[in-house]
């Protein structure tokens, strides 16, 4: 039997114990905690490193890879009960002969003939040699540098033999001078073709004003990047910004459109700090409409007002991120880019420490049900709208059903990786606007082809780094607008801009704005100094 001391020591021996037990599960806890977020930084480690020095496609590698899916007779189900679509094979050629000739049919040839001299002898007898034919040796293409040279203009000045005279009927002397072609830039030096090869070179190759200032001078023209810069802001605004204005009026006028907007670093942007960001928003047609065009709009902000603005009297689709910017446009229905959701499930695969993925993961079985809706698409792609949407409803959408049972089924799951919560929030959150592409045939599943738009921009801010005022960047702007629809409605960048830098000054559009619809880059009367050849478009070239 205790005594009242030694219990009393037995109780708080067991205080004690129990404090120490819940000390140690809490720090049990902590710990836990602690390498969950361990885990999720070194992921997010990973997946950064695999991003900057890893493969830059997002193309599933299949080869010798198990089903991931836990509901593998809901998938089975889903491809049997699936209608078969036959499309036509499409081999790849073994190169022909003529491919080479083709790919030079365009150029101009000239003939180098290698000749025996006159005075040489048979080397055996020392008879002289008599000619008795030829043989073609090889073909080669020749690169000839730019050159610059410089056009004076020379007004002849007539007079009237007659007025003037005395006895005439006109007492004043009468001049006639020739006709002068109108000046792009009174009082400079610019010429059309010398604005659109800078322009060309800025806006279509990625070259930096800083660097076509040293090109310029290997030339033998000093030329400023500040004198370029101010040519470039003064053009788009007297003669391009009407073509650039034009083309946004007849996007609104579409049925199906992109929408997306990048960073852009504007130093004087009055009120903000030099490092500060910009927006550039992009417009794309859809691939199906009639007007096929890209509308870049340079804005100090990226708040709803811009897209109020932007989307005022458009009435129809637009295939968009999740930016909340978008929400609730007057008479436009969102559609969601399924892109979006699959590089949020890819994000979420767990990689090992060579940034390789890790089998087995939900992230992975995310990842491959968006790879089936895609699939679907391919084949789909040939379709015209109505019979694809009819085939969305049969393939598409048992599909779908699947794949918002698996999201409810896995969100209810615990699990520690944070990037698989954010991707099963994301596509829990944007359910209605994911679904919207089961409406309309024309409607794209995904928004790759505006940041495919955007691509060019993007690549060239990386050499030219920002823009000085919001006059330039508003420039850049109109100048990306016709290069990339340009682009799409394959042209020759330069062809057209020099045609349009040389027409505009004399075209009064402003009185007969009627008289712009020759230069739109969709039109059929635009010159074929301005066209592509036919051989060039049908190769896989880079644009």
């Amino acid at each position: 039997m205790l005594t009242g001391p030694e219990y009393q020591e037995l109780l708080e021996l067991r205080r004690l114990v129990q404090e120490q037990e819940q000390k140690i599960e809490h720090q049990s806890h902590q710990l836990r905690q602690q390498q969950i977020q361990i885990e999720n930084l070194t992921q997010a480690l990973l997946h950064a490193r695999k991003k900057l020095f890893g493969p830059s496609t997002e193309v599933t590698q299949t080869e010798g890879q198990m089903s991931l899916f836990e509901q593998e007779e809901l998938l089975h189900s889903l491809r049997q009960g699936q209608e078969e679509i036959v499309i036509t094979e499409h081999k790849r050629k073994a190169r022909q002969p003529g491919v080479r000739a083709e790919m030079i049919a365009a150029l101009p040839v000239e003939v180098e003939r290698c000749i025996v001299d006159p005075k040489e002898q048979c080397p055996v007898c020392k008879s002289p040699l008599i000619k008795v034919g030829e043989k073609s040796v090889r073909t080669e293409v020749i690169f000839q540098p730019a050159q610059l040279k410089v056009r004076q203009y020379i007004q002849e000045v007539y007079k009237c033999s007659q007025c003037g005279k005395e006895g005439s009927e006109h007492p004043a002397d009468v001049f006639v001078g020739g006709k002068v072609p109108v000046s792009l830039l009174p009082h400079s030096l610019a010429s059309a073709s010398l604005v659109a090869g800078i322009l060309y070179k800025k806006y279509d190759m990625g070259i930096p004003l800083a660097r076509q200032e040293r090109d310029w001078y290997r030339l033998g023209l000093c030329l400023y990047r500040s004198t370029m810069a101010n040519w470039v802001i003064r053009c788009s605004e007297e003669y391009l910004l009407p073509i650039y204005e034009r083309i946004h009026q007849e996007l609104l006028g579409c049925g199906i459109l992109h929408g997306d907007e990048t960073r852009i670093q504007c130093n004087r942007e009055p009120g903000k700090k030099a490092s500060s960001e910009s927006f550039m928003w992009v417009i794309r047609s859809g691939r199906e409409e009639a007007v096929q065009a890209v509308f870049f709009h340079y804005a100090r902000s990226r708040a709803r007002k811009e897209a109020e603005k932007l989307y005022r009297g458009f009435q129809g689709y637009l295939v968009t991120d999740a930016y909340t910017g978008y929400d609730s446009l007057d008479g436009i229905c969102r559609a969601l880019c399924w892109s979006h959701v699959r590089r949020y499930y890819i994000d979420s695969i767990p990689l090992d420490s060579r940034g390789k993925e890790i089998s087995g993961s939900k992230g992975a079985e995310g990842r491959e049900w968006c790879d089936r809706l895609f699939q679907i698409e391919k084949k789909l792609k040939a379709f015209p709208s109505e019979k694809r949407l009819q085939k969305r409803q049969e393939l598409s959408r048992p599909v779908l059903e699947g794949f918002w049972a698996w999201v409810e089924e896995t969100s209810a799951k615990y699990t520690a990786n944070e990037s698989l919560k954010t991707a099963l929030t994301y596509t829990t959150n944007q359910r209605k606007y994911l679904e919207t592409f089961l409406e309309d045939g024309r409607i794209p599943i995904s928004n790759n082809d505006c940041e495919t738009s955007i691509r060019p921009f993007a690549t060239g801010r990386k050499a030219w780094l920002f823009a000085d005022s919001p006059a330039g960047a508003r420039a850049s702007g109109i100048v990306y607008t016709l290069v990339e629809t340009a682009k799409l409605n394959h042209l020759d960048v330069f062809g057209y801009l020099c045609y349009l830098l040389e027409s505009l000054p004399d075209l009064d559009h402003r009185n007969h704005p009627e008289l712009l619809e020759a230069y739109l880059p969709w039109s059929e009367t635009l010159p074929e100094s301005c066209r592509l050849r036919e051989h060039r478009i049908n190769k896989k070239c880079m644009f």
